[in-house]
């Protein structure tokens, strides 16, 4: 059983997680290039990208007061909202265990005014082939619940190559002995609140530093088909020394976001 803290006042430790998502794709032509950024801008609108905030915040039990959403020219697109906390949900549904949360069909805490937010950049590479898509996710929290509870549902409404992952705990609160508490549960990795299958699907490595409550994940796929990887040709199609030299340009981008450094 969870031992829960008497505070004094409310709980305004303020839980952060940020993350970009990268989608990876070999476009070899101008016009395969054009398609691939079509493609995404379409999948990702603001409009989709609303719903997926919107999903976000049922599963972390809050109201929407305001939504601001653009779809830029020429490509991308940005939604915020601003969130206030719903009535409290019973509490069987109140958690702060470290485990994954749900999809996207339970409404499992409390959330107090704060905000979501996602960016997308898709962009290509002239000359080597390469397009890349990275939305920026932004989901900040007070109160009960931790953000990290939307992760499994976020990974999966978007093609996820690579993730970067960040959470932190800001700020303090206190008891009502008047002891100051920088953070409210109990974390070792931003890995075990990750369903078992993404788990399975990605190598990650961890950069913790848990003086200061703050959390770190990098996540790339295990498994490579380059047939996933090519816009507008099946794999199968190309001559053999073609589809090797495009999944050895493809593993080397993957690997340089992956490790966030050009490599040779």
């Amino acid at each position: 059983m969870e031992t829960k803290l008497q505070l004094h006042g409310f709980n305004n430790l303020t839980k952060s997680l940020s993350f970009n998502i990268y989608d990876i794709c070999y476009a070899q032509t101008e016009e395969q290039r054009a398609a691939y950024i079509d493609y995404i801008d379409e999948m990702y609108n603001a409009e989709r990208l609303t719903q997926i905030l919107t999903d976000v915040v049922k599963i972390i039990g809050a109201n929407v007061l305001n939504i601001a959403r653009q779809d830029y020219e020429p490509h991308g697109a940005s939604v915020t909202m601003l969130i206030a906390e719903h009535e409290l949900a019973p509490e069987d549904y109140i958690t702060t265990e470290e485990s994954p949360g749900p999809l996207p069909d339970a409404i499992i805490g409390h959330l107090d005014k704060s905000h979501v937010t996602v960016h997308t950049y898709p962009e290509s590479h002239p000359y080597e082939g390469i397009s890349t898509f990275r939305a920026d996710i932004d989901v900040s929290t007070c109160g009960l619940i931790s953000p990290l509870k939307v992760l499994n549902y976020l990974i999966h409404s978007f093609d996820s190559d690579i993730l970067t992952v960040d959470y932190r705990v800001r700020g303090f609160t206190r008891d009502v002995d008047g002891t100051k508490h920088y953070i409210d549960h109990d974390i070792s990795s931003i890995q075990n609140y990750l369903s078992e299958d993404t788990r399975a699907a990605y190598q990650m490595t961890d950069v913790n530093v848990y003086q200061d409550n703050m959390f770190h994940t990098k996540m790339i796929l295990k498994d490579f088909k380059l047939d996933n990887y090519v816009f507008g040709v099946n794999a199968e199609d190309l001559p053999e020394e073609e589809a090797r030299q495009i999944h050895d340009r493809l593993q080397k981008e993957m690997l340089e976001i992956f490790y966030s450094r050009n490599l040779p």
